[in-house]
Parts: structure tokens; C-alpha cells; sequence
């Protein structure tokens, strides 16, 4: 007999799909090439959904704050940069039975290259930062011997919208202790993030 709970089926992932999906119909709005550069050096506050193996989730929520006056040509693209703060709440089957949960605060300082010297509406970007949560993160199967981790990510992008200013991210994370203490299984999210720049 199958004792888990039932949980509805919208899951973080599908809640930022839906809100990206519904903002995302600006794309089809022309843009001036004064507006593609309007809203990329300015901030942003985005929501994003996770989703890991043994049914853990994740709800994020943060903002993102560009490094003023700083880019780079790189590979017939421009590479920029900005800040990532955010706020997550975990929710994973816990150790001894029924759901748990743990909330994480991070910082990241990311990349984002745009081909076409800055001018495509997509992007790659990427980033290595530190998180810290109020508990270990501790499943039947994994547990993290620490509350503070490192979380890397790679990510594809497109910004939508007269002024770009709207952004879809798809990216992989993954968190772990960089071997600072054992045990160190590490966890690899699959995220989906909308987000608003203004």
C-alpha cells in the first residue's frame, strides 16, 4: 500500500513555467535596438522553480543587481555581470518519515554572455556562490554534513518584450560543501526562473 501524502500536482517548476509563459507573450512586440539595451544593465526581481530527484522541491525567490559599467567582449558577444540574491524554501521527504522543509538565503555572482556583440535576445550565463540554511538539508538517502554549501549553475536564457525586460531562465544548479567537511553528496536542481527587470 502506498503511505506517501498526497501532494497537489503543481509543482514549483510548473508554478514559474506558468507565470513565464503567461508574461512571455510580449515577445512578440517589436524591439529598437535602443530598447534591447534598455533593461540589461538595470535590476531585477524574479520567482523561480526547482525540482531534484527524490521528490524535493524548491520555491525561489530574489532579485539580481548588475555590475554597473562592466562588460566584456568575449567570442563575438558581450559578457556581463551581475549579483543574485535570493531567498529559497526547500521541501523534501525528511529522514524519519513525511515531508520537511529548510530554508536557504544565497548570493551568486553571475556571468551572462548575449552573442551578436550584446544584440540576441539570448543568452548562456553561469556562476559559483554561497548559500546558507537554517538546517541541514537531510533525506533517506542524502545527507549534507553542513548548513553552509557552496551552488554553482549553468543556465539559457531569452529576454522578452519591448525592452527586454523580461527574462526566462532555464538552468542547472547544483549544491554542495565542496568537500569541506564529509559527508558531501551533493544536490543537483533542475530550475526554471522568470524574471522582471525594472
Amino acid at each position: 500500500m502506498n503511505t506517501k501524502p498526497f501532494r497537489p500536482a503543481s509543482s514549483p517548476l510548473s508554478v514559474a513555467l506558468a507565470a513565464g509563459v503567461a508574461l512571455g507573450a510580449l515577445a512578440a512586440v517589436p524591439q529598437t535596438a535602443m530598447a534591447q539595451q534598455s533593461a540589461q544593465a538595470s535590476p531585477s526581481i524574479y520567482i523561480q522553480g526547482s525540482q531534484a530527484r527524490r521528490d524535493t522541491d524548491a520555491i525561489t525567490l530574489g532579485g539580481t543587481l548588475p555590475w554597473k559599467d562592466w562588460q566584456r567582449p568575449l567570442w563575438g558577444g558581450q559578457l556581463t555581470g551581475y549579483w543574485d540574491l535570493y531567498a529559497s524554501r526547500w521541501t523534501f521527504d525528511g529522514a524519519q518519515g513525511g515531508r520537511s522543509h529548510t530554508t536557504v538565503l544565497g548570493v551568486t555572482p553571475t556571468l551572462r554572455l548575449r552573442m551578436d556583440e550584446g544584440r540576441s535576445a539570448w543568452f548562456w550565463e553561469g556562476g559559483i556562490g554561497l548559500t546558507v540554511a537554517d538546517k541541514r538539508y537531510v533525506t533517506p538517502e542524502r545527507t549534507f554534513s553542513t548548513r553552509a554549501n557552496f551552488a554553482s549553475h549553468l543556465g539559457l536564457g531569452v529576454s522578452l518584450g519591448e525592452q527586454r525586460q523580461h527574462d526566462i531562465v532555464l538552468r542547472v544548479q547544483h549544491v554542495s560543501n565542496a568537500g569541506v567537511k564529509k559527508p558531501n553528496p551533493g544536490e543537483n536542481f533542475a530550475q526554471l526562473r522568470y524574471g522582471y527587470h525594472f
